[in-house]
């Protein structure tokens, strides 16, 4: 516990909070009032500052689970392929009794009588393209069989399968994923002409790199892409306050699995990106934020560090350039708020991650421990090495203007072969990416829609055309009309199109696939993860939850489709960080591409006003609700005066 106290300042320890938890989790089992006193205890905080994490992070146990804890994924790709089957058929197998309101994830988790298994449903597990996925314990179990999941509990998982690249693929940042001469280790790493872009990269003047990150047209990989380039130049060079650096490993965006495969596959890569990054930032020390579903990642890094360090590449004075810079691995636990890189901050501080309102607390001005901050995604910081070795210019020719370089996209749903692939930005178009590279849809099926940039994107459907600009040479513009297959995957075109880039997690939705069932899981997702700082945001995300799992159930009144789309109106736009349209553009979406699906799910005349004690069953269970005479006049509008409700 002392070492994880020291990686943070002597007068920031609260950062230690999320380690400590963590480590008594893993010793004890779960975490009880005399955790919270101790831990608080030995960081001179308040026993509240430790329960507020207990009870926000979703990973931080109050009661113990049994000795093998299974989590199952319920979030979309792995829904659509079968995990609430899998949860079913566990618990049958188990002999757990699983207490649950429609499908939400039960609390207390539950355990099989004789305290062997318990077992408990968690949002997406970043392995969508081998859905359905389970955990084990710390063990990701891929592709399980919903009819036969029962192996998974006595059998060792199957080592990944990693796909060879397409010909259509450039790679770059996964030029080694898939090699079979190919390891995690340093020297495997140094032989390939690892850390080479480091030792250049120090020699040049911390100017130039940005600028070539600049030339590079290098936009962030994480979801916003904003030009990262732009983002470093806002780091003063005369900057006195310590200087950090933050990886945003905490790819939680359903759809998306790239960070995952360069943690687990390409460690060394990530580090030597963090660490030129570092030069150029002048930041002395680096925090990697690791979701806390990778466990094997973070041990995975956790010895990538100590490889680097012990090579001189990490750690005092590397290779020889008298710079100084130390990286530290922090673990999240469960939250997908912490994506947001204000919400991360607090994260790291030790506290809720609630996000920051921007302005002031621009990350680059007021920052980690209210210092300047730059927080880039995996991807992103890995690409920086590429841009070192090829050169800002040559890095732009990549790609289209202004949608420069190469990215990773992951393909998942109704496809017959989900997976990753690396592409030139804008190289390939959505056609391409689902028939081609993707394998086409299963046998007998249409497309239906695609949700291309992870599921806060606005669902496109399969039989629009769309309006893109074209720019042409002498810098005019043309208009053509297109069909979904036709969109380029970059970012300008994307959101042309009605959606965006997103963190390149293209969901394919086939024509057997409910838009009402798929909306309903997308909006339970955004009800649990809201991290309920903002009004609109808190009881927005929870009501379009409600009202599409009660017309699921067969409850659906006439108004609700423009109940939906006037709770997703009044929550976009209104909140301090972007999940508020993160929750209310699929809703929008949905409703408006599909609105005939919705309509026909939403039959029954809309009830009059219920007392506090009804509740959606009643909507379900009857097809009109009686009124009833009133005592009095209530002195309400002319309903009630008419003596009735």
């Amino acid at each position: 516990m002392d070492e994880a106290i020291a990686r943070y300042p002597q007068d920031r320890q609260r950062s230690a909070a999320m380690p400590l938890l963590h480590l008594w989790q893993e010793h004890f089992g779960f975490i009880n009032d005399d955790a919270v006193t101790w831990i608080a205890a030995k960081l001179g905080l308040q026993p509240i500052n430790i329960f507020e994490l207990v009870s926000f992070y979703p990973m931080f146990r109050q009661h113990p689970a049994g000795k093998t804890h299974i989590r199952v994924c319920r979030t979309l790709s792995c829904a659509m392929a079968g995990s609430y089957q899998v949860m079913e058929n566990l618990c049958a197998g188990a002999g757990i009794v699983r207490a649950s309101a429609g499908e939400g994830t039960p609390a207390p988790i539950p355990v099989s009588p004789d305290g062997k298994y318990s077992i408990e449903f968690v949002e997406c597990l970043a392995s969508c393209g081998t859905a359905p996925v389970c955990m084990v314990n710390d063990e990701l179990n891929e592709n399980v069989p919903p009819d036969e999941p029962m192996p998974i509990l006595s059998e060792a998982p199957a080592k990944p399968h990693l796909n060879p690249p397409h010909p259509l693929e450039r790679r770059l940042v996964f030029k080694n994923i898939g090699r079979e001469d190919w390891r995690t280790d340093i020297e495997t790493y140094l032989q390939d002409g690892g850390y080479e872009q480091l030792r250049r990269a120090v020699t040049m003047p911390r100017v130039d790199i940005v600028n070539e990150v600049k030339t590079s047209g290098l936009r962030g990989r994480g979801g916003a892409g904003f030009p990262c380039g732009v983002k470093w130049s806002f780091i003063k060079p005369e900057e006195k306050k310590p200087v950090y650096l933050i990886c945003n490993a905490d790819e939680s965006e359903p759809g998306t699995f790239k960070d995952r495969y360069i943690i687990h596959e390409d460690p060394h890569q990530l580090l030597e990106g963090i660490a030129i990054s570092c030069f150029a930032l002048n930041a002395r020390t680096a925090y990697i934020y690791v979701r806390g579903e990778f466990p094997e990642g973070a041990k995975i890094l956790e010895r990538a560090i100590e490889e680097a360090r012990a090579h001189n590449f990490l750690g005092k004075n590397i290779v020889g350039s008298g710079f100084d810079v130390d990286v530290y691995i922090h673990r999240g636990a469960g939250a997908y708020i912490c994506g947001e890189e204000t919400g991360l901050i607090e994260s790291l501080e030790g506290k809720r991650a609630y996000p920051r309102i921007k302005p002031p607390y621009f990350p680059a001005v007021l920052g980690l421990y209210m210092c300047p901050t730059i927080v880039n995604n995996v991807e992103t910081l890995c690409h920086v090495k590429h841009i070192i070795a090829l050169g800002g210019a040559k890095y732009a020719q990549l790609g289209r203007p202004n949608n420069t370089g190469t990215r990773i996209v992951c393909v998942s749903g109704d496809v017959q072969r989900p997976g990753y692939f690396e592409i030139e930005v804008g190289a390939v178009t959505m056609g391409q990416l689902i028939y081609d590279m993707a394998g086409g849809l299963r046998f007998g099926r249409r497309l239906k829609a695609v949700i291309p940039g992870g599921s806060s994107a606005k669902v496109l459907r399969a039989d629009e055309r769309f309006k893109i600009r074209d720019r042409q040479p002498d810098g005019s513009t043309t208009e053509r009309e297109i069909s979904i297959d036709e969109i380029p995957t970059d970012f300008d075109s994307l959101a042309a199109a009605g959606s965006m880039a997103g963190s390149g997690g293209v969901i394919v939705l086939d024509d057997s696939r409910d838009m009402l069932w798929t909306l309903n899981n997308i909006n339970e997702f955004y009800a649990h993860e809201s991290c309920g700082q903002c009004t609109p945001c808190r009881e927005g995300s929870l009501w379009m939850k409600k009202i599409t799992e009660r017309m699921l159930n067969g409850g659906g009144v006439v108004e609700d489709p423009r109940t939906l789309k006037t709770i997703g109106d009044n929550i976009a736009g209104r909140t301090i960080c972007a999940f508020g349209e993160a929750c209310a553009w699929p809703t929008q979406s949905f409703v408006e591409k599909f609105p005939e699906e919705f309509a026909a799910r939403a039959q029954k005349p809309v009830p009059p006003p219920l007392p506090p004690e009804s509740t959606p069953e009643e909507l379900v269970e009857h097809e009109t609700i009686p009124t009833s005479p009133l005592a009095h006049d209530p002195g309400w509008e002319k309903a009630g005066a008419a003596g009735t409700i």
